[in-house]
């Protein structure tokens, strides 16, 4: 079986999430040039280049963390020419020029290879709670460092939630809320219809709260990447989720002499695992939640099972035909 054959099963295409990790895009130890992020995407690209040349349908998203920090530290340092911008802004900023280098990258490898490329990026608005317990417990670093003095001035100035990071500095921590729904979904999925390739929620999209006259409006939060590619592809009726990042399986144990490479997981597995302490906050164990919250939330199929799937971009494909990689089920 050849392998676009093992991508579309039974005559049916699937639908793909295909969630870049923040090694895609920007590796440890770079100064995150725009030079040196087309060059990783370029690589990204041509290792993703069996699943984006298939038949089905592919959304994409990406993380953002970096590059919202390097706007908001300009902004910083500007602000006594340029107004400051809030923190939504700056996401729905990072969302469009990260999705113009993504789509433009990924369409000039499929246009070399003689594939269809027809690549949109959508700058996704992703609903959160007003009433989400993150509002009051704010944990997700963002931005530069500050001084003892600078962070009591901020403090007292803009009302944010400034802590002694490490031996560092001070820094701003705002709230990271759980994605309820996809402003956009409707578009996506009519875009797929359509033959196009989806950049989408980059960054875990724009937060935003949903009032009583139904509008909507951005807040002072972020949104972890892995859940809100979960909630995509819950909204999507997505098949598979892929969750690629800079290891090839999910660990037992990991980086201790009894590291053990977990191949087969199903939910109640990694609930076990998430229990027993086996994945790092901020790094694995959202990935593992965002995998169970598809894999609970999304309806039900009866000709087969949809999975997730975590590995490297490089062995993307190769996991997909089940030769490597870890594949979470129900």
């Amino acid at each position: 079986m050849t392998g676009k054959e093992k991508l579309v099963t039974r005559g049916r295409t699937k639908t793909f999430v295909i969630a870049l990790g923040g090694n895609c895009i920007l590796r440890a130890g770079q100064r995150g040039t725009i030079e040196e992020q087309y060059e990783n995407l370029r690589r990204t690209a041509e290792q993703l280049l069996g699943l984006l040349s298939s038949e089905n349908r592919i959304v994409i998203t990406h993380g953002n963390g970096p590059q919202v920090g390097n706007l908001l530290l300009a902004s910083t340092m500007a602000q006594t020419m340029v107004p400051p911008m809030p923190l939504d802004i700056c996401v729905a900023a990072t969302e469009g020029f990260m999705g113009y280098m993504i789509q433009n990258t990924l369409a000039n490898c499929l246009r070399q290879a003689g594939k269809p490329h027809n690549i949109t990026t959508v700058v996704s608005q992703v609903v959160v709670e007003g009433n989400d317990p993150a509002f009051q417990n704010p944990s997700k670093p963002i931005g530069p460092f500050y001084t003892e003095s600078e962070a009591a001035r901020l403090r007292q100035e803009k009302g944010w939630h400034i802590i002694q990071d490490s031996d560092r500095g001070y820094r701003r921590v705002v709230a990271s809320p759980m994605p309820v729904s996809l402003q956009q979904a409707r578009i996506i999925k009519s875009m797929l219809d359509a033959g196009e390739i989806v950049v989408a929620v980059g960054g875990g999209g724009i937060p935003g709260i949903r009032e009583d006259n139904r509008n909507l409006y951005g807040v002072e939060a972020v949104i972890d990447k892995d859940y809100a590619s979960a909630r995509l592809a819950i909204e999507i009726d997505a098949d598979v989720l892929f969750v690629l990042t800079a290891v090839e399986y999910v660990y037992r144990d990991f980086a201790t002499p009894n590291q053990k490479a977990l191949r087969d997981l199903t939910v109640a597995e990694s609930k076990k695992l998430l229990d027993e302490g086996q994945f790092c906050k901020g790094s694995m164990e959202p990935k593992i939640r965002a995998a169970i919250t598809f894999l609970e939330q999304a309806k039900p199929k009866r000709e087969y099972e949809r999975e997730v799937i975590i590995t490297l971009p490089e062995t993307a494909l190769a996991a997909l035909q089940g030769k490597t990689g870890t594949r979470i089920t129900r």
